[in-house]
């Protein structure tokens, strides 16, 4: 019986140890630093940026369909010479084949099929066919639209270094993003880097530049599209635009910042090879001509193509070092599939954060030292378990944290003061069931096996259905509640383990050293 509760007590010191390390690592620097270093803090305890974004999705959808005309225009060109393909609504993710003579019907269907239009639903008019994208195909490229935009966000957030952020979907509004940036000191270089959706895409330019709106609708043009130009403060222009673009952003591999002949700042980019060949067949063919580099919906620069031009480019003008080198970096990282809009901002200074923890560290010490207070001036020695069993349970949650690098946030010091709070409440349970034993005339080894017992089941049930509400709570919240979920969830198993496992060691080290008849402290 020695042995086996020795060697209880031996993986109890070992547990203790590992999730000691845990919690301080090796140390260096100071406390402070080594504490740190370990458990990350919070947007709310480190101050911080917070933004809620909206991602126009529809944009995407647009987008997309615009590319689905160019391929559907080169495959009815095939089979039906005299077919035209156009887009009645350019908001709107439905294509018109208009045109087709009776006995070309058959070979346009045919090229549908072979074409991969399985996207739309595709129903016959007078002249032709009409082609609506699916709902299922839309609500799919509207999820996919803002994962992509996660990602990039996530990217070029990593890119500037910021540590411990939080990209995620924001449940409370429709295609939201939250963004939390701990520790962040450059605040308006991360909300353009972030905000901005560098859109970079080359247009062939059908005419302009016109001084007025006015006078560039003077001169429409087909399948057109109307873009502001201008690189200086008061230089206004406007160019009307081939509506779908040659290349855009998915096409750029890859950006630097470099300088143009004048030794200005610029962007050098690379294209992919599938849109370098196809940057490459429009530039030989349209020597002579002129082409539009538009960043953000407006017109960066017009150049004349005097040769064919592959997979490299460069854009100048207008830039200074550091707007050169953060467009680098937003291409680099892939550019966003829509605009965002920017619905929430708002910052928590280091003092607000230190101030949080300050008064988080004090109400989970002063609710610590007082539960611990309680239990030694009520159940006695018994008291003395139920403390080693707290402090061991505590260790082991901060010691978790610094393991999996979980991040710290205000509510998670509220699910630890919480934890604190269940962890005494499990050695109720049980002090009280082996009180109840001892009145009954039960020696103290029976009344202890006995408590432990019978306290087991109902110390089960309740944290079971704790877990459970707080793994709900995970998958539903967002930032700061799915902290508190994470810490309460670690706290109610290890308050498992130090109630049933530790306490209980404990007690049967105790007994082995009373005589029989020695009354139990409790």
């Amino acid at each position: 019986m020695q042995k086996t509760i020795n060697t209880r007590i031996a993986a109890i010191i070992a547990i203790l140890v590992i999730f000691l390390y845990g919690i301080f690592g090796i140390p260096h620097g100071g406390l402070k630093k080594t504490l740190t270093d370990r458990i990350h803090l919070g947007l709310d305890l480190r101050g911080g940026t917070h933004l809620v974004l909206q991602v126009k999705t529809a944009e995407a959808v647009a987008s997309t369909s615009d590319t689905d005309m160019q391929r559907l225009q080169a495959a009815v060109a095939k089979a039906a010479t005299a077919a035209r393909v156009t887009k009645p609504d350019p908001a709107q993710p439905v294509l018109v084949i208009s045109g087709v003579p009776v006995a070309g019907r058959d070979a346009v269907r045919t090229a549908l099929d072979g074409n991969d239009f399985s996207n739309y639903d595709v129903s016959n008019t007078n002249d032709g066919f009409r082609l609506g994208m699916k709902l299922a195909a839309v609500k799919d490229l509207r999820e996919r639209t803002l994962d992509t935009s996660i990602e990039t966000i996530r990217s070029r957030v990593d890119s500037l270094g910021v540590a411990e952020p939080v990209i995620q979907k924001y449940g409370l509004g429709e295609d939201q993003i939250l963004v939390e940036l701990p520790g962040v000191s450059n605040t308006d270089q991360v909300h353009n880097v972030i905000q901005s959706t560098a859109r970079l895409e080359i247009h062939e330019v059908l005419g302009g530049p016109y001084n007025t709106e006015q006078d560039a609708q003077l001169a429409p043009q087909d399948d057109s599209i109307l873009v502001q130009g201008g690189n200086r403060p008061g230089e206004n222009s406007f160019y009307s635009l081939k509506r779908i673009a040659i290349v855009q952003g998915p096409d750029f591999r890859d950006a630097r910042p470099g300088q143009d002949q004048g030794g200005r700042p610029s962007v050098n980019f690379n294209l992919t090879t599938a849109a370098g060949d196809r940057f490459y067949d429009y530039t030989s063919t349209n020597i002579g001509k002129s082409m539009a580099i538009v960043l953000d919906n407006r017109v960066k620069e017009v150049a004349s193509i005097n040769g064919a031009i592959r997979d490299q480019g460069e854009i100048a003008g207008g830039f200074d070092k550091q707007a050169a080198g953060d467009l680098s970096l937003m291409l680099r990282t892939g550019s966003l599939p829509a605009s965002l809009v920017y619905l929430e901002e708002h910052s928590v200074g280091p003092s607000l954060g230190a101030a949080s923890i300050r008064q988080g560290v004090v109400a989970s010490v002063v609710g610590m030292l007082a539960v611990m207070a309680f239990m030694l001036i009520y159940y006695r020695g018994a008291g003395i378990n139920a403390d080693l069993a707290l402090f061991l349970n505590l260790v082991i949650l901060l010691g978790f944290m610094g393991f999996t690098g979980q991040t710290l946030t205000l509510p998670g010091i509220a699910g630890v003061i919480l934890t604190i709070g269940m962890g005494v409440d499990s050695n109720v349970l049980i002090f009280e069931r082996i009180r109840e034993e001892l009145h009954m005339g039960k020696p103290a080894s029976a009344a202890v096996t006995n408590g432990f017992s019978h306290a087991w089941i109902t110390l089960l049930d309740t944290h079971v259905t704790t877990i459970v509400s707080a793994i709900i709570l995970f998958f539903v919240g967002t930032g700061p509640v799915r902290g508190f979920a994470v810490t309460l969830t670690f706290g109610l198993l290890a308050n498992l383990f130090t109630a049933v496992f530790v306490s209980r060691v404990i007690f049967d080290s105790v007994l082995q050293r009373k005589t029989r008849g020695e009354a139990l402290s409790i």
